[in-house]
């Protein structure tokens, strides 16, 4: 039987490593684990505390495409699990804080969702599931 867990690490491509990880660093309060600079890209990888995620931040030397765009093929949105409804209006909170531009959370059958983006235009979530 294969198995898997939960994802180790997210990698994303961006157009300003520093800029991106101080909000990421900021939204998800990270905690910063080091900077490598690379000749073809810089990277910087933060961490959550409390899972172990780690996020690498990726500025390559070229960026053939500038801002992300979902509906090109491959990536297009991470979901992040909350455990409860009412965390949906913590994170709303949070991000309003911030002056995140987010939806409002919308509720639906299957459970709930809040979408956002980062500076470079990736679509992010956090999603409820309902209990069945």
């Amino acid at each position: 039987m294969l198995t898997f867990g939960m994802p180790s690490h997210l990698d994303f491509s961006v157009t300003d490593v520093e800029a991106s990880a101080a909000w990421y660093a900021t939204v998800f309060k990270l905690r910063r684990l080091k900077r490598v600079d690379l000749d073809n890209r810089t990277v910087i990888m933060l961490i959550h505390p409390g899972t172990g995620l780690i996020f690498g931040l990726n500025q390559h030397s070229t960026i053939p495409v500038p801002v992300f765009d979902d509906r090109n093929v491959g990536l297009d949105h991470i979901g992040f699990a909350v455990e409860k409804r009412e965390g949906l209006d913590a994170w709303q909170r949070h991000l309003a804080e911030l002056n995140v531009v987010h939806s409002p959370v919308a509720d639906t059958p299957n459970g709930a969702a809040m979408v956002f983006r980062d500076p470079d235009n990736t679509q992010l979530e956090f999603w409820w599931t309902r209990p069945r």
